[in-house]
């Protein structure tokens, strides 16, 4: 087990380290630092702390060459090991991959390599990467999965608990209270747990669009119809889920679970908060007002009535509810949809499941009881961590391509290199200790991941 455990260590830090190397070698491309040494292995001529491009060619070959050590350390030791064979294979491509992308490199620095050497030289690297990527998330199916869990193929809804009388009812309170309580209840109706990470997604939109271009107008404007748009599609979450969250511990104190405000009068809510939305959104353009609405149809009807309910595959085409927030955000700045924007998109919709799954996991009976198929319930956890560790790796080579294709600089690189390993150890301990607490920490560690990435998105394109 110890040596098990080793090996697992060394797959993650080379997986992290590859990731690392793709990324300083991005911002060599991006800085056109390659121009500064165009020899190989070692640059000409001394290392002056004045010389930035000198100094970024220097960092990516030691990083290699430090990275290639502790690459081959982990396939010696994976070679050597017990280890599916699947993973022996992984460990043996990545092996082959590297000295080629070694060669590659040294040809783009010798010779000015122009056209699409670069970017299939940042390609081979994701393509390292994927491969230990894959072989950790197959040794940690091999080394923590369990052959004893009994998964619901046709999770049923459980019958409605019993209904308890409150503590204190709503005739004692004062007219201050009553008044309290239910404008509490209406903003708990409009998820506000969700509205920041949302409203910083659509903020990266539209940084990326314009850069220092973008205007205060547009900012409120934009983020306002987001804030309430994400009101109006909990406020019908709620709504068409009032019978199930009674079944669901997590759930069952909702507002309208709980009769504090009535079907009528939330429909009424979410209606108000939609129409606000859209005015708002069509001050700034029709594209986003179209966007604007495709979001509160998506999340409020075609996730929650048809997704959830329905398929395994909820949580991952639901994804595409929190990323709609980047289109909006490029087509509030830019009028249109672009490619960055939709990269953007891309890396939201890739992250969704890492991050969904975790709570899956810690709120597993609940989900079963609520008469959900998520990942968890229909496949087992064992499953659901594997699956993680996919859509985590997917997650950062899509963030490494949103950074070459918007030439975003080295906090952006960082940011996503240092949080992505705080992401990635947290997944791992969580396929070891199997606890509802190890969830909950990867679960807060995807979030703090997002939410850090997208604020040096948003630093990078309007301050460095």
């Amino acid at each position: 087990m110890a040596e098990s455990r080793t090996f697992t260590g060394l797959l993650a830090a080379t997986a992290v380290g590859v990731y690392l190397l793709v990324l300083a070698g991005a911002t060599t491309t991006l800085t056109d630092a390659a121009s500064a040494c165009t020899t190989w292995p070692l640059c000409d001529g001394p290392v002056a702390m004045t010389n930035t491009a000198l100094l970024v060619a220097w960092g990516h070959r030691l990083t290699a060459a430090a990275v290639g050590l502790l690459a081959a350390a982990t396939v010696v030791v994976g070679l050597r090991s017990d280890c599916e064979p699947r993973v022996k294979a992984t460990l043996l491509a990545g092996a082959v991959l590297y000295p080629v992308q070694i060669g590659l490199g040294a040809f783009v620095a010798t010779t000015a390599g122009a056209g699409v050497l670069p970017g299939l030289h940042l390609t081979l690297g994701m393509g390292i990467f994927g491969s230990f990527v894959l072989g950790l998330a197959w040794h940690l199916e091999a080394e923590t999965g369990s052959d004893d869990e009994d998964p619901v193929e046709n999770p049923t809804l459980a019958p409605e608990p019993a209904a308890e009388e409150s503590a204190q009812p709503r005739a004692a309170l004062t007219f201050g209270e009553r008044v309290t309580a239910t404008a509490s209840a209406y903003f708990r109706l409009m998820k506000p747990r969700l509205m920041w990470l949302l409203c910083l997604v659509a903020a990266a939109g539209m940084a990326l669009a314009v850069g220092p271009d973008l205007t205060v107008r547009t900012v409120l404007l934009t983020l306002g119809g987001g804030v309430l748009s994400i009101g109006a599609s909990g406020t019908f979450n709620h709504v068409l889920e009032r019978d199930i969250d009674k079944r669901m511990d997590r759930t069952s104190d909702r507002p309208i679970a709980t009769h504090q405000i009535p079907v009528r009068n939330a429909l009424t809510f979410g209606g108000l908060l939609s129409v606000a939305s859209l005015w708002l959104f069509w001050q700034v353009n029709a594209l986003v007002a179209v966007l604007g609405l495709t979001a509160i149809l998506f999340y409020s009807v075609v996730y929650t009535l048809l997704l959830k309910p329905n398929t395994v595959q909820n949580t991952v085409i639901g994804g595409a509810a929190g990323a709609l927030p980047a289109l909006i955000g490029w087509a509030a700045a830019e009028g249109t949809i672009g490619l960055p924007g939709v990269v953007l998109a891309g890396v939201i919709f890739l992250w969704t499941p890492a991050h969904f799954y975790n709570l899956a996991l810690a709120y597993k009976d609940d989900y079963e009881a609520g008469g959900f198929p998520m990942m968890p319930v229909v496949r087992g956890e064992t499953e659901t961590r594997k699956h993680i560790v996919y859509y985590l790796g997917a997650t950062l080579v899509s963030a490494g391509v949103l950074g070459v294709l918007t030439e975003l600089g080295w906090l952006y690189a960082a940011t996503s290199v240092a949080l992505g390993a705080v992401f990635l150890w947290t997944v791992i301990r969580l396929h070891r200790e199997q606890t509802e607490a190890a969830a909950f920490r990867a679960f807060h560690a995807s979030n703090a991941y997002l939410g850090a990435v997208l604020i040096a998105v948003v630093v990078d394109a309007l301050v460095l």
